[in-house]
């Protein structure tokens, strides 16, 4: 009686095992989160850096991202807003609406998982008294750019 004897040879093989990342720069999280803030009428201003006029809102000499601090993380991230905020209204309803706005608005664009806003309010004024302080500062900025 004959064996059928069955040589089996195991091959191993390396497979370059790739792992896909996506990151995000502060930069562009920061940046998401001042569109989103600054579309809450409340907000007059971030840190005063960024108009809550619709025509300004996309002028290149405005720095969106001017008074606010992001840590972004591999899948979360955490936010610091310094803000001007309008006279007459709710703060508590401004700082809620803008937590709701910009966790959605970062989470719908990256994916990523807002998991603290802090809000920090700088100044309260009247539209008026902000509208004049930035016409007057437009002004200096423009004697300066003369000269």
């Amino acid at each position: 009686m004959a064996v059928n004897e069955t040589n089996t040879t195991t091959v191993n093989t390396q497979e370059a095992v790739h792992k896909n990342t996506l990151t995000f720069e502060d930069q562009v999280i920061k940046k998401i989160a001042g569109i989103a803030a600054n579309e809450n009428k409340g907000i007059l201003s971030m840190s005063g850096g960024f108009m809550s006029g619709l025509t300004d809102r996309f002028r290149s000499t405005e720095d969106i991202t001017k008074g606010i601090n992001a840590e972004v993380g591999e899948k979360q991230v955490a936010l610091d807003l310094k803000v001007i905020v309008e006279y007459g209204k709710n703060v508590p309803t401004i700082f809620s609406e803008t937590v709701s706005r910009v966790k959605k608005a970062v989470f719908d664009i990256t994916g990523l998982e807002v998991i603290e806003v802090n809000m920090h309010v700088e100044d309260i004024m009247t539209r008026e008294e902000f509208e004049e302080k930035n016409k007057k500062e437009k002004e200096q900025e423009s004697k300066r750019e003369l000269v």
